[in-house]
């Protein structure tokens, strides 16, 4: 969680930073960093499912690919009916890089130590994306129906969120 989350952060932080100093994140930039947070979040669950034998990891990596995928296919709709092209950004690489290194350590681990290494990520990850678009993200965004989709997709993303609370609890994993 660590690498992710701590990416992450700083991330969020030099972004907030940007925009203190006149330079917000505009709604072609917001777009983009979420459609990449999502289809990461699609890599970390077909990961899950190539290396967790859990059932409980197993059946959380496939509602995430399941819902992500969904996000993704609406705001990639949306962006066609709007006929815009999303502007890749520091946030957005910084969510790449972060999970490359991720994803890097998460293949050295197996059984439980990778279940918790993932269930304790994605709580993590939801937790700082959601605070993200709750805080940052829909209150920053100017088109109408793309402060929509992710008002709905925070929705979703919270119940994610408890979902792999409840997870981490279930593996007993170490804080």
């Amino acid at each position: 969680m660590k690498i992710t989350t701590l990416t992450l952060a700083v991330a969020v932080v030099a972004t907030g930073l940007a925009a203190e100093a006149g330079q917000p994140m505009n709604d072609l930039e917001i777009a983009h960093t979420a459609y990449t947070a999502g289809g990461l979040d699609i890599r970390y669950a077909h990961l899950a499912l190539a290396i967790s034998e859990n059932d409980a990891v197993r059946e959380f990596a496939q509602t995430m690919i399941r819902d992500h995928t969904a996000v993704n296919d609406a705001a990639g709709a949306l962006i066609a009916e709007l006929n815009v092209t999303p502007k890749d950004n520091d946030l957005s690489r910084a969510l790449v890089e972060g999970a490359a290194a991720k994803r890097a350590e998460f293949m050295q681990l197996s059984g439980a130590a990778f279940d918790c290494a993932y269930a304790t990520n994605e709580l993590g990850y939801h937790q700082l994306v959601n605070k993200t678009v709750a805080e940052a993200f829909i209150p920053a965004v100017k088109v109408a129906p793309l402060k929509t989709l992710l008002e709905d997709a925070l929705v979703t993303f919270r119940a994610h969120e408890a979902h792999a609370e409840r997870m981490v609890d279930g593996l007993e994993c170490a804080s």
